[in-house]
């Protein structure tokens, strides 16, 4: 007989992958996240659809994208003062309630046969706005409704609900796309409910209001002291210019997908629904697995090894030959790119002090405005020299990318493994005291074991 002692491997496995969703007030903005993200996918997937019949261009399509990025270089750093300074509820309640309106003016508009290409192009700056203070004021809160030794968890764990999103929202999109009486207002009818609900959850939230013993400055001094300390933190640096780099070049080409499930494979919006799901399932597989992973001795050589073969698969994907290996790429590409995705993140916030978290946090943003920024350059290339072509070229992209900042990270002697990390974070925490500097809870602690 097994003593009551005897613990069932499997089951502490998973409480390790679910373990920040124990902390109730982290489940409250989880399943807020959660219908935010739904609305997301369904809205990005009618976007491009409808931004390519109105067109029929990657270039349109490009322009949609470049409209969501814009915003978020300009006011991205912005967006990480204000979650250091302001009570991030009510940050994410001001800009989820902005994209709920932007969303039911869509759906009228579209609902009356007035919609028009500029409208895509209006609501993506409003969307590309409300998402450089929505995310850096999401992980900052993320950090302080857990505890140290979750942060990681909670970090991928808001990626998993994005994924889990993934895996039927675009399908949903697609078919209700097509179904007759839904069709396309149908689907921002969804996606505004969907952010309303997630504007009503969060009311729920404490005020995530900012350290206490902090010191208030200017916010040109306090986006200046953020870079600083970015600039100081070499592992918080080299891993943002890792995510920087592969996100601005590689992860674009989730918005040719319309073009890929169209032009490519002559597929509709069910096909680019198809497309996109398999990237989400293999997205939400990879996701839980990581989860469990971010105090992994090895994690920083796993998120690395991740990002190389996203690009390696991305490539791969850019050559199938017909729509059903493009399906099975396509799981592949989208598995890779959230292990990525998810530990960088996670490595990122695990490294960060407490009261940089949002500034951090919109550091890493950036990287997702030159997403949306590069991709109208891309749209132009794609558009000159094939799209299969420049696909190929993104996934090269990554692939050097990867190798190029692992090498600087070597010659830099930056810190990557459990010990060595740990080491260097006690060592900036002592510093900081001897200084007399207000540091957070988080300033003090093992983010690797």
């Amino acid at each position: 007989m097994h003593s009551e002692t005897t613990r069932d491997p499997r089951r502490e496995g998973l409480r390790s992958t679910f373990a920040a969703l124990a902390e109730p007030r982290y489940r409250v903005l989880w399943w807020g996240t959660l219908f935010s993200f739904l609305g997301m996918q369904m809205q990005m997937i009618a976007r491009g659809y409808l931004a390519y019949d109105l067109t029929a261009s990657n270039t349109a399509l490009g322009g949609v994208m470049i409209a969501f990025g814009v915003p978020q270089l300009v006011f991205g750093l912005w967006g990480g003062v204000v979650a250091d300074r302001m009570a991030k509820r009510n940050v994410l309640l001001l800009w989820q309630s902005a994209i709920a309106i932007a969303s039911a003016l869509m759906a009228a508009a579209i609902a009356t046969g007035n919609v028009a290409y500029w409208m895509l192009i209006a609501t993506g700056v409003l969307t590309g706005t409300a998402f450089a203070f929505i995310g850096p004021a999401r992980q900052a809160f993320t950090g302080d409704l857990v505890g140290d030794e979750l942060i990681g968890n909670a970090i991928v764990l808001q990626q998993a609900s994005m994924n889990g999103t993934r895996v039927f929202g675009p399908a949903l999109a697609g078919v209700l796309i097509a179904t007759p009486f839904v069709g396309m207002a149908g689907v921002y009818i969804l996606t505004t409910v969907g952010f309303i609900a997630s504007t009503a959850t969060m009311v729920r939230l404490p005020p995530g209001r900012p350290l206490e013993q902090r010191v208030r400055r200017s916010a040109l001094a306090e986006t200046r002291d953020g870079l600083t300390y970015v600039r100081r933190n070499r592992p918080v640096a080299v891993l943002l210019v890792m995510s920087f780099l592969v996100v601005a070049m590689a992860f674009p080409y989730q918005g040719f997908l319309p073009a890929v499930a169209r032009g490519a494979f002559h597929q509709g919006a069910v096909g680019l629904g198809a497309l996109s799901s398999l990237a989400a399932v293999g997205a939400l597989g990879a996701t839980l697995i990581v989860a469990a992973l971010t105090g992994h001795r090895h994690a920083w050589r796993i998120q690395a090894l991740a990002g190389a073969g996203f690009g390696l698969s991305l490539l791969l994907f850019s050559v199938s030959p017909s729509f059903a290996i493009a399906l099975v790429s396509i799981f592949f590409l989208g598995a890779l790119a959230s292990a990525f995705q998810s530990l960088n993140n996670a490595l990122t916030m695990m490294l960060s002090e407490r009261q940089y978290y949002g500034r951090v946090q919109a550091l890493m943003g950036l990287s997702w405005s030159l997403f949306g920024i590069l991709s109208l350059p891309l749209g132009i290339l794609a558009d000159a020299i094939g799209l299969r072509q420049t696909l190929a070229l993104m996934g090269v992209a990554a692939i050097i990318s990867i190798i190029v900042t692992q090498a600087v990270a070597h010659l830099l002697r930056v810190p990557t493994q459990s010990r060595n990390v740990a080491a260097a974070a006690a060592v900036r925490a002592a510093e900081a005291t001897l200084k007399g500097e207000a540091v957070g809870p988080a300033a003090v602690r093992s983010p690797l074991r």
